[in-house]
């Protein structure tokens, strides 16, 4: 396959179904229909969900599927220009203006216009995306945004609506192509309308219990059929219950997967309580569905799936 063809975007939400199959994502279709609106429209997709449910995995699984490079921006509190856009390299900028005065060059615009030049500077990941070489634009990911500020958002409306970054000393650089840009936020706090409206949005929900079953079978291939139904039917029920944090995809496979290394068949009372620290993350949940509220569960859950044949 050529790597024009291997570019190409798909041509329907149901490529994009395959697209995302294909690199063992699985999408329903409200999901598969608003990338491909964000694909073809060149806007920015905005996903919004709990921790876990898979939203980062979609900027990969396009990465690989198109091809195409992937430019990720982790955010963290605390975020600034200089870390996610650019920054000069002030060493190299000494050593030229040390060997300036060695050589007696007295031109201080030349050596000025010299110092602050693209040999010196540093891109970032904003910057990447939007300078990006190549056939094909990269893939931007702006992982976890809700974990920066409200003046790093203002900042990325540039950035997000014409696709450009304004460097003082260099000018404003334009995408030659727009990059396909993935935000992704676990809505610890409200993000701005401001820059809502620059994207198409999705809320990425937890997937029902078909659904993450069938996840189970590509992700954990080597477990127990009727393990891998018991620990969708435990995880789904726990989703349920008021805990501190509920357990996430990533978290069903990490499980599934830690109990066909211990070569386990199904689920009993003893497994579900040494293995717990795979599934949840705080002590205060595990505590809790070490009682019998995790007994409980399994048995219901052990009912229900006899029940169902």
């Amino acid at each position: 396959m050529s790597s024009d063809i291997q570019h190409l975007l798909p041509a329907s939400i149901d490529e994009t179904l395959a697209l995302l199959e294909g690199q063992d994502y699985l999408a329903g279709r409200g999901l598969a229909t608003v990338i491909f609106l964000a694909l073809r429209m060149k806007r920015p997709l905005f996903l919004e969900g709990e921790a876990g449910v898979g939203k980062t995995e979609i900027a990969k699984a396009l990465s690989r599927g198109l091809n195409r490079p992937l430019i990720r921006l982790q955010c963290y509190e605390g975020l600034d220009v200089a870390s996610a856009v650019y920054e000069w390299n002030f060493p190299a900028q000494m050593l030229d203006i040390r060997l300036a005065e060695a050589a007696g060059l007295a031109d201080r615009d030349r050596l000025e216009t010299s110092l602050y030049s693209e040999r010196h500077l540093i891109r970032r990941p904003v910057l990447q995306a939007l300078a990006a070489a190549g056939e094909a634009a990269p893939v931007f990911l702006i992982d976890e945004l809700d974990r920066t500020d409200e003046a790093f958002e203002a900042f990325l409306l540039e950035v997000l609506s014409d696709f450009q970054v304004t460097i003082p000393e260099l000018g404003t650089i334009r995408a030659a192509e727009p990059p396909i840009v993935i935000i992704t936020t676990n809505r610890t706090r409200e993000i701005h309308d401001a820059l809502k409206r620059r994207c198409l949005y999705h809320w990425v929900d937890y997937p029902d219990a078909a659904q993450e079953l069938a996840i189970l079978k590509r992700k954990v291939p080597g477990a127990a059929t009727a393990l891998s139904q018991q620990v969708v039917a435990y995880v789904q029920r726990l989703r349920t219950i008021d805990l501190f944090k509920n357990p996430g995809v990533a978290e069903t496979i990490d499980w599934a997967t830690a109990l066909t290394e211990l070569d386990r068949l199904a689920l009993d009372p003893e497994t579900i309580s040494d293995t717990l620290g795979t599934l949840l993350k705080y002590q205060e949940d595990i505590a809790r569905i070490r009682g019998g509220e995790g007994e409980a569960i399994l048995s219901d859950i052990r009912a229900e799936l006899l029940a169902a044949g």
